[in-house]
């Protein structure tokens, strides 16, 4: 029977001829296509969940009030939140495999995300200019190259912990590990960034 329905699919449908001759043929096509229905409306259901957690996570970001803290201070915040947003929710990081691996396909629709990932550029960028002023900044750091670098260095540690335990020999995910970890995306994004580092 399943044969048969993948056949059915692969062909566009039921000849009509044979609709018109056989019951059972007609249901078993009525079945295979109310389920690639619920299928389908799963799919839809998981990508929009994608759009909620890019909005989730840029809404959390604008709670930190990295505007009160000093540049530095906000930078390493920064990354500390991603870092530690990363680990507490790995649903986020699938929604993001599954958006890209379906080309942005909700996102690219949504004024919500471009509104909040606008407030994320305007945030990095106010810090960066204020460490500027501050003489502990390099000039001249695109905002969005620094995010995507920030987001990068926990993402792919996570998103690789497996392959990468076996290739490595350690647990990515032991408690050391990660504090190694994250204070190896410290020293990078700060040396990154800072004048003299």
């Amino acid at each position: 029977v399943a044969i048969l329905i993948r056949s059915i699919a692969a062909a566009g449908g039921l000849p009509l001829c044979l609709t018109k001759q056989n019951k059972v043929l007609r249901e078993l096509y009525r079945a295979a296509t109310q389920e690639q229905m619920r299928f389908w409306g799963e799919v839809e259901r998981h990508q929009m969940e994608g759009v909620q957690a890019y909005v989730g996570i840029r809404t959390a970001e604008q709670t930190l009030r990295l505007d009160e803290l000093e540049p530095e201070e906000a930078i390493a915040t920064l990354v500390r939140f991603t870092w530690t947003y990363y680990l507490q929710h790995p649903e986020f990081l699938t929604l993001v495999n599954s958006e890209n691996l379906h080309r942005a396909r909700h996102l690219k629709n949504s004024e919500a995300v471009r509104a909040v990932s606008g407030k994320l550029v305007q945030m990095v960028t106010s810090i960066l200019d204020r460490g500027v002023v501050a003489g502990v900044f390099r000039p001249g750091i695109d905002p969005v190259q620094l995010n995507i670098t920030i987001a990068a260095i926990g993402y792919y540690y996570l998103t690789n912990r497996f392959t990468g335990s076996i290739v490595f020999g350690r647990d990515f995910m032991a408690p050391e590990h990660l504090d190694a970890r994250l204070a190896f995306n410290l020293e990078t994004i700060l040396r990154l960034v800072k004048k003299n580092p």
